[in-house]
């Protein structure tokens, strides 16, 4: 356990002064009661176990006030909870091959519904965004807390010709993290000239100095990227989740399809659209994150409850001074209490 004002822990000299307090007054109380006669009998009547309830609500006072005076120190402790991320990006592959149909009804209708049910499942306090992206991406619903508009966006998707998973990964790293720059036009995505950027006033855009934090780290945001894998344009993907595992944020990666695949014709030419796992399982890897396979409808839904279960759960340091607050201020409820019950008074 740390503190946040350790410095405050002195308040804890105040407890043992509060005992010596206690027993001068009971000292005090006794020479009182020595001047009576009947003293002796007053005890008799009173009993052991009498004697010793008395005592009973001074205790709990004093451990009551103890608690609160603690809580002042503002102490942490690391303690596994149900976090709650602030933003999921939904980066959702909208490219030819997802018309497939060996994942029924089809790559893309699977993966909306799977999609739908994973947004319902989630706490209202969590901001959801959505990423599309075929042979370019694009932003098509900014984390948002209102569902209709998230499912709304998911339920307009268009197939359009080519895959970018790179330009996906950058897209949903620009939602999170407005100020990083590169450059979707290289195939490393990270070299950008800003000499060539438009001035702001009489000032040249710089690009932000920022150090890389460990991957994975960054608990506020996630990124769940549902494609078939095929890169067929735009910067590297390993390059893209290369950047991203620098910000701390984590990817999990679900492949949607088989490994064999299927045929696809369209505009009279045709191709074979196969689940590339390798570079899946590369970007999760690299980021920390973790990689999913589904084969059918039935995976794929199973599969975002697997990811929503870990998104819930982690441990973290955690202030619980109010634990300790309310502890002092019930333990001081109860002695006044039992104060008033035995004794008709307060302490």
């Amino acid at each position: 356990m740390s503190f946040l004002w350790p410095e405050m822990l002195w308040l804890m000299l105040l407890v043992p002064v509060l005992i010596g307090i206690y027993l001068w007054l009971l000292r005090r109380k006794k020479k009182f009661a020595l001047q009576y006669a009947s003293l002796s009998l007053v005890k008799e009547a009173m009993g052991k176990q009498s004697r010793w309830l008395q005592h009973l609500p001074p205790m709990l006072f004093l451990v009551g006030i103890a608690a609160t005076l603690f809580a002042v120190s503002r102490p942490t402790a690391v303690v596994t909870l149900a976090s709650q991320h602030e933003t999921v990006i939904l980066a959702m592959d909208v490219s030819g091959s997802m018309r497939a149909t060996d994942v029924k009804p089809t790559r893309i209708v699977a993966a909306q519904n799977a999609a739908k049910a994973f947004i319902e499942g989630q706490p209202r306090t969590t901001r959801i965004g959505v990423v599309s992206f075929a042979g370019a991406a694009a932003m098509v619903q900014s984390p948002t807390l209102v569902r209709e508009d998230i499912l709304a966006a998911i339920n307009g998707f268009q197939l359009q010709r080519g895959t970018a998973v790179g330009s996906g990964l950058l897209v949903s790293l620009k939602v999170l993290f407005p100020e990083v720059m590169f450059n979707l036009n290289s195939s490393d995505p990270a070299k950008v000239d800003t000499r060539s950027m438009p001035l702001r006033g009489m000032d040249e855009v710089k690009r932000p100095e920022w150090k890389p934090v460990a991957p994975g780290s960054y608990a506020s945001a996630v990124i769940i990227l549902l494609t078939d894998g095929q890169t067929t344009t735009g910067p590297d993907p390993l390059l893209s989740a290369r950047m991203v595992a620098d910000r701390g944020v984590r990817v999990f990666t679900v492949g949607v399809g088989t490994p064999s695949g299927e045929v696809i014709g369209s505009e009279g030419f045709s191709f074979r659209a196969r689940l590339d796992e390798e570079a899946l399982k590369n970007i999760a890897n690299l980021t920390r994150g973790e990689y999913f396979h589904a084969s059918t409808a039935t995976d794929l839904k199973k599969i975002y409850e697997g990811i929503k279960s870990r998104l819930v759960v982690e441990k973290k340091e955690t202030e619980v001074s109010s634990l300790f607050a309310a502890l002092g201020a019930l333990l001081v409820l109860i002695a006044a209490g039992l104060s008033l019950l035995w004794f008709n008074r307060v302490l």
